[in-house]
C-alpha cells in the first residue's frame, strides 16, 4: 500500500476513535473523569471550566490512597453520582453510651446545609439501635422549616432481638420528609434502667439508605465503631422549573435530543436523553443503532437505522410493517369475489361474536375485579370478625365508588380536609347536601387494611354522641374508604396550641370538653358491649364541632378486650408524649393506658403546652413531668395558661390539676378509672354551675348525672386529699 494511502487510513482510523470516545464520554475534554475510582460526570467536575457551577465542583483529595472526592470544599465523602438527580455519601452516626461506674458518652451524628442538595426522602431514613433508646432526628428544610421526630427502639434483653427485623425491638426505623437540607441526630435512654445498660450500654441514631443498611444483632455493639455510614442527597440544576429553564436558552443546561423534568425533591430540574437517543444528556445525545441491538429490534427481516428511531420492511413479494409487534409480513396474493364476499361475511359475523363475547367478558372481569379488591381489602376478615357478634352491627351504608368520586370530585387535593399515618381525609358532598369526611388509605398494605378493619369493627361497637359518627364505607376500590359526619372545626390541638385561639378558649369550655371527653372513654371501658381501648389518646385525635363539642376520632390503633381478660400482649404502639410508661416497658396493654394519655391531654388543656418540646430546659422536655414537678414545689399557677389563670376558678383548677396528677401515676393499678374520671370532671363541672352547693370534703348523697350519654342514679362517697382522690360509688 502507499504510504500516503497508509496515512490516510490511520487518520481515519484515529478520527473514528477521538470522535467515538467524545460521543461516549461522560465529562468535558481535557477534564478528570474520575477520583479514586468514582466517576465524575459532567455537570461534576473537579476545576474552573470543568462543572456547571459551584454547587457541581468535586474537590479531589490525592494526598490520601486511593484519592477521595468531597463535595465541593466540604468533608463530605462522595461515593457515587448518577446522571438521573442520586448522590450517594457517607453521613456520621450519633451515640449515646454508659459505663459501669455511671459515666456517660455522648456524640451526635450531624450534618451541614447542602443548599441546593436536600437528602432522597424515598432512598434515606433515620435509624434508632439499642435496647434502650429513643433516637431523635431535628433538621431544617429549604423553606427554613424546623422538623423534628424519633422513634423508639426497646428489647429486655439482646435474645429477644431478631436478624433483619427493624420493628421497634432493639431497631427501630422512620422515613423522613422532603426538602430536608441538615439535620442533628441525638440519642436519649427511655427508661434508668441500670440492667439494660450491663448487657447493652449504647444506643445510636442515624440517617442512612434505606437498601444498604441491613440491620443486625452484631449492631448493637459494634456500630460503635463505624463513624459513618451510607446516605442518598438529591441535586437538580438551578432553582427554576423546568418549563421557566427552557424560556432562558443561554442557561439550559440540556442539551440537543434531551428534555427537561421537574425535581421531586427540592428546586431545580433535571435532563434526560429523548427515545432513541443515549449518553449525558448534559453534554451530548447520541443516536442509538437499534438495529444491531438485539433488545430494541423489533423487525421480522430488514431493518434501517434512523435518526432517533429505525423503520422495518419486509421482503419482496411480502407486504406489511414488518415488525414483531406490528402487523408482520403477508405474501401479495390475488384475491376473487367468492373470497372477498366470504372473508367479509366471515368478518362480520366475527365482529358481532366478538362484540358479545368482549361485553360479556368486561362484566364477568368487572365482576371479578370488585371481588377482587373486596378481599383484598378485607371484607372476608370484616366479615369474620362480625359473625361472632352478639348484637348486629349499627346501620351503616354501603357506597359505591362512583357515589364517592362524585361526592369528591374525583378526590381532588382541593377537598383534602386532613393527613393522618394510614391515610389521607377527604371533605365529601352528596347528591342529597349530605357533607361528610372520607377517609381513603395511602397504598395497599396488609397492616393498614388491618387497621381499617379494626376502625370499622370497633365503630360498629359505639354509639355515642360524643364519637365521630361512622357513615358507612365502600370496599369495592383499589384502596378502602370509610365515611364519616364531617367535623369541620378542627383539632383541640389546633386550638389550644394556637395563642389567638387560646385566648378566646376559656376555662369553663375547657372543662366541658375534658369531661366530654372522659365521657367517651369511661364509654369505651364500661359501657360498650366489649370493652375497647382507645390506645391513641391525644388532642389531635379530638374533633371540636362548631359549639366546640368534642368529638373522638381515629380508632385504627384500638384494641376490643375480651369481657374474661383484664389486660392484652400487643406491640408497644402510640404517640410519643402520650404514651403509658407502664405499657411502654411492660407492652401489657390495659384501659389504665388511656387513662394516662388522657391525663396528658388535661394537662394540656391546663397549660396550653405540647406534650414533647424540644425548644426548652431538658427538664422541660416531657410536659408530664414538668407538670408533676410544678404540683410538687406548688409552681401550678406559674405553668397555667394566661386565660385560664386570669378566670379566677383557683379551686376548680386545682382539683382538675390533683385529678390530672392521678392519672399520670407510674403504676396503672393506682391510677383512677375512666369512669371515676369522668364522674369527677361532671362534679366540678355542676359545682362550677351551682357555687352555691355546698360540698364537703367528706358527704354522702345521690345524684342524678347525664354521663356517657346514658342517665342513671348513683350514690357515692367521695373523698378528697391533699394528692389523693378516693371514690366508692354503688349503683
Amino acid at each position: 500500500m502507499d504510504p500516503k494511502e497508509t496515512l490516510v487510513l490511520l487518520a481515519a482510523l484515529l478520527w473514528m476513535m477521538i470522535s467515538s470516545e467524545t460521543s461516549q464520554a461522560t465529562h468535558l475534554p481535557g477534564c478528570q473523569d474520575n477520583c479514586g475510582g468514582v466517576s465524575i460526570p459532567y455537570p461534576f467536575g473537579t476545576s474552573e471550566g470543568c462543572y456547571f457551577n459551584e454547587y457541581f465542583q468535586i474537590t479531589c483529595n490525592t494526598t490520601v490512597t486511593p484519592p477521595i472526592p468531597y463535595l465541593r470544599s466540604s468533608k463530605i465523602e462522595v461515593l457515587n453520582i448518577s446522571l438521573y438527580g442520586h448522590m450517594r455519601i457517607l453521613t456520621s452516626v450519633g451515640a449515646d453510651c454508659y459505663s459501669k461506674s455511671g459515666a456517660r458518652e455522648s456524640t451526635t451524628g450531624s450534618f451541614g446545609v447542602l443548599q441546593a442538595f436536600p437528602f432522597s426522602n424515598t432512598r434515606n431514613k433515620l435509624f434508632g439501635i439499642g435496647c434502650n433508646t429513643i433516637a431523635y432526628i431535628r433538621g431544617v428544610d429549604i423553606r427554613g422549616q424546623i422538623y423534628v421526630t424519633g422513634c423508639v427502639s426497646w428489647c429486655s434483653n439482646i435474645s429477644s432481638v431478631t436478624n433483619g427485623s427493624c420493628n421497634g425491638i432493639g431497631c427501630c426505623q422512620i422515613p423522613i420528609p422532603e426538602n430536608l437540607l441538615n439535620y442533628t441526630a441525638t440519642v436519649g435512654s427511655v427508661s434508668n434502667d441500670t440492667e439494660i445498660w450491663e448487657s447493652n450500654p449504647c444506643g445510636f441514631s442515624f440517617l442512612a439508605e434505606e437498601d444498604s443498611f441491613n440491620f443486625t444483632i452484631a449492631n448493637l455493639t459494634n456500630i460503635k465503631n463505624t463513624t459513618r455510614l451510607p446516605s442518598s442527597i438529591n441535586w437538580a440544576i438551578g432553582n427554576q422549573t423546568c418549563e421557566e429553564a427552557k424560556k432562558n436558552l443561554t442557561g439550559y443546561a440540556c442539551k440537543a435530543n434531551s428534555y427537561c423534568y421537574d425535581s421531586s425533591n427540592g428546586r431545580g430540574y433535571l435532563c434526560n436523553c429523548s427515545a432513541g437517543y443515549m449518553g449525558n444528556p448534559y453534554l451530548r445525545c447520541q443516536d442509538v443503532d437499534e438495529c444491531e441491538d438485539p433488545n430494541l429490534n423489533k423487525c421480522l427481516k430488514k431493518c434501517q437505522n434512523t435518526i432517533g428511531n429505525y423503520t422495518c420492511s419486509c421482503p419482496k413479494g411480502y407486504h406489511g410493517d414488518g415488525r414483531k409487534d406490528g402487523q408482520g409480513c403477508s405474501a401479495d396474493q390475488l384475491l376473487d369475489v367468492m373470497i372477498v364476499v366470504g372473508v367479509g361475511t366471515s368478518v362480520i359475523v366475527l365482529v358481532a361474536v366478538s362484540g358479545l363475547l368482549y361485553f360479556g367478558h368486561k362484566k364477568r372481569k368487572l365482576i371479578k375485579l370488585k371481588e377482587k379488591y373486596f378481599q383484598q381489602n378485607g371484607g372476608l376478615m370484616l366479615q369474620k370478625r362480625l359473625a361472632g357478634r352478639e348484637e348486629p352491627t349499627s346501620a351503616a351504608k354501603i357506597y359505591t365508588a362512583e357515589e364517592l368520586e362524585k361526592a369528591t370530585n374525583n378526590f381532588d387535593e382541593s377537598n383534602i380536609i386532613g393527613r393522618g399515618g394510614y391515610g389521607i381525609v377527604y371533605k365529601g358532598i352528596f347528591a342529597d347536601n349530605t357533607v361528610a369526611a372520607i377517609k381513603k388509605s395511602r397504598t395497599i398494605d396488609n397492616s393498614q387494611i388491618e387497621q381499617f378493619i379494626n376502625e370499622v369493627v370497633v365503630l360498629s361497637q359505639i354509639n355515642h354522641r360524643n364519637v365521630v359518627k361512622l357513615l358507612g364505607c365502600c370496599l369495592e376500590t383499589e384502596v378502602p374508604l370509610l365515611v364519616y359526619e364531617c367535623v369541620s372545626n378542627g383539632t383541640l390541638s389546633s386550638y389550644i396550641h394556637d395563642r389567638n385561639k387560646a385566648a378566646t378558649f376559656s376555662w369553663e369550655t375547657r372543662l366541658r370538653i375534658a369531661a366530654e371527653t372522659a365521657g367517651v372513654l369511661s364509654y369505651l371501658h364500661s359501657a360498650a358491649s366489649m370493652p375497647i381501648i382507645h390506645r391513641d389518646v391525644k388532642s389531635n385525635n379530638i374533633l371540636l364541632d362548631e359549639n366546640h363539642t368534642a368529638k373522638v376520632s381515629d380508632f385504627g390503633s384500638s384494641r376490643l378486650v375480651p369481657l374474661d381478660q383484664a389486660q392484652i400482649s400487643t406491640m408497644v404502639q402510640g404517640t410519643l408524649g402520650y404514651l403509658d410508661p407502664e405499657y411502654l416497658l411492660t407492652s401489657q396493654l390495659t384501659e389504665k393506658s388511656d387513662v394516662y394519655s388522657f391525663g396528658v391531654v388535661l394537662v394540656e388543656l391546663l397549660t396550653g403546652k405540647r406534650p414533647v418540646s424540644f425548644d426548652g430546659p431538658e427538664e422541660e422536655r416531657s410536659l408530664a413531668m414538668h407538670f408533676l414537678s410544678a404540683l410538687k414545689e406548688d409552681r401550678l399557677f406559674q405553668i397555667l395558661e394566661d386565660c385560664i389563670a386570669k378566670e379566677g376558678n383557683a379551686e376548680q383548677v386545682d382539683k382538675v390539676a390533683r385529678l390530672g396528677k392521678t392519672c399520670l401515676r407510674v403504676k396503672g393499678e393506682e391510677r383512677p378509672t375512666m369512669k371515676e374520671v369522668a364522674m369527677e370532671l361532671e362534679r366540678l363541672r355542676m359545682l362550677g354551675k351551682h357555687p352555691w352547693t355546698n360540698v364537703e370534703s367528706n358527704y354522702e348523697e345521690t345524684e342524678y348525672l347525664q354521663v356517657l350519654g346514658i342517665k342513671f342514679s348513683v350514690r357515692c362517697s367521695y373523698r378528697a386529699e391533699e394528692d389523693d382522690l378516693t371514690f366508692s360509688c354503688l349503683d
